[in-house]
């Protein structure tokens, strides 16, 4: 089986945060170049590491993890906006 890279907002979920590698890597119990090979893609986790960086981060694996690269946040939230508005629209048609 040929080796899938893995990609992560790691990067940008430390950020939000205000968390450096070693901050993360501490919570998680690793070395804290292990999130540097994460963030690059250069490793990717354990399904039981997975489930640790999910837990701390409160988010499920798929928004952290991806075997596809992840959309800009920004074009993800307007993506939403714009379906949210549609959503109104139409519902605003039905109680016509």
């Amino acid at each position: 089986m040929a080796d899938t890279t893995i990609y992560n907002r790691l990067p940008v979920l430390r950020a939000e945060r205000g968390l450096s590698r070693q901050d993360l890597a501490k919570a998680l119990g690793i070395n804290y170049q292990t999130i540097g090979y994460l963030e690059r893609g250069e490793y990717n986790p354990s399904l039981e590491l997975a489930f640790r960086i999910s837990e701390f981060f409160n988010l499920p694996i798929e928004a952290i993890f991806s075997r596809k690269p992840f959309k800009p946040l920004s074009e993800e939230m307007y993506a939403s906006q714009v379906r949210a508005g549609e959503q109104y629209e139409s519902s605003q048609r039905i109680f016509k």
